[in-house]
């Protein structure tokens, strides 16, 4: 039975697709105070986490995984923090509350506008999109960017390992070919 990301919004379910893109899932923590931390950071009213609930690896810090054996785990003691909540899941963005800090705010915000005396606006930094190092503005697009790296990574590394495998056949089918070959040609003198 497929297993899908118990996160908002994440439409993440355990397939041979998402396995080739490099995307792992994770279980609930069995301990029950981590289990609840986690809960909490999923911010879903009335969610309880079951046994087979999980959530892939879309909602983790790439420092948060031990990637150390061939199973990709989580690091103890981690706890989700990369979701794409809705408007009235967001925690509330604190505006400035000194007199002073207020003005410059707007002051910021008046000159990033056009000057209408001179008709001329001031240049804004544009998303530069002309080179492949540049990183995407947003972090799910990085996120995304990042397992489509991992996945090729993960391929090549595959391909070398058939590789290697290919030319240690083909060493030992050259020996022994070698070595009739000089066993016929001792024969034949």
């Amino acid at each position: 039975m497929p297993e899908h990301c118990a996160a908002y919004s994440c439409s993440n379910r355990r397939t041979v697709e998402t396995r080739a893109r490099g995307i792992t899932f994770h279980k609930f923590p069995k301990d029950k105070a981590m289990r609840k931390k986690w809960e909490v950071a999923l911010r879903r009213e009335g969610f309880t986490a079951s046994d087979s609930s999980v959530l892939c690896c879309g909602h983790f810090k790439q420092g948060d995984f031990d990637m150390t054996g061939q199973i990709v785990r989580l690091r103890d003691g981690v706890i989700p923090s990369i979701f794409s909540f809705p408007a009235h899941l967001q925690k509330p963005v604190k505006s400035r509350s000194t007199i002073t800090s207020r003005r410059a705010e707007e002051s910021l915000s008046v000159a990033s506008q056009d000057d209408p005396k001179t008709g001329t606006s001031n240049p804004q930094p544009q998303p530069n999109d002309d080179h492949g190092y540049a990183l995407p503005a947003s972090p799910t697009a990085l996120k995304i960017r990042l397992n489509e790296a991992l996945a090729r990574v993960e391929s090549l590394e595959r391909e070398k390992k058939n590789a290697m495998a290919r030319e240690k056949r083909a060493k030992t089918t050259v020996e022994s070919l070698l070595g009739d070959l000089m066993e016929k040609s001792k024969k034949d003198l």
